[in-house]
């Protein structure tokens, strides 16, 4: 019987295959035409606040609403060399949910390194 890796170990594994974003490279890159993908509960948006011009998309609906082929598409999912930077609450589910985006053929998909909270820290825009 193989050992199966545990969450730590598939998340190593998954972010190998990422190219992931510090806070002011995912905000340039939203300058440049990249679409930011906040993928946390409301709850958290509602006490932390949200940043502006991001996509709100949670998790459970992710690949229904970016898929570029899917039925229930956002208008926002214009095509699979779409760059898509999935941005959680400290930089873990985005970067799982980023791997699926890659799943579904979005291979310039990735997520922001430690979340909301260090864009927050960054000082970068934040709305209320």
């Amino acid at each position: 019987m193989s050992e199966r890796p545990g969450i730590d170990e598939l998340l190593e594994r998954i972010r190998e295959g990422l190219v992931r974003v510090g806070p002011r490279e995912a905000y340039e890159a939203a300058e440049h035409g990249a679409l930011l993908v906040d993928i946390r509960y409301q709850a958290l948006r509602e006490r932390d606040g949200l940043i502006p011009g991001a996509l709100v998309v949670e998790r459970n609906e992710l690949e229904w609403r970016l898929d570029p082929q899917g039925s229930h598409r956002a208008p926002e999912a214009t095509g699979h060399d779409l760059r898509i930077v999935v941005i959680c609450n400290e930089g873990y589910a985005s970067s799982l949910a980023a791997a699926s985006l890659h799943q579904l053929g979005l291979r310039r998909a990735t997520d922001l390194v430690g979340g909301f909270q260090a864009w927050k820290a960054s000082g970068l825009p934040v709305a209320r």
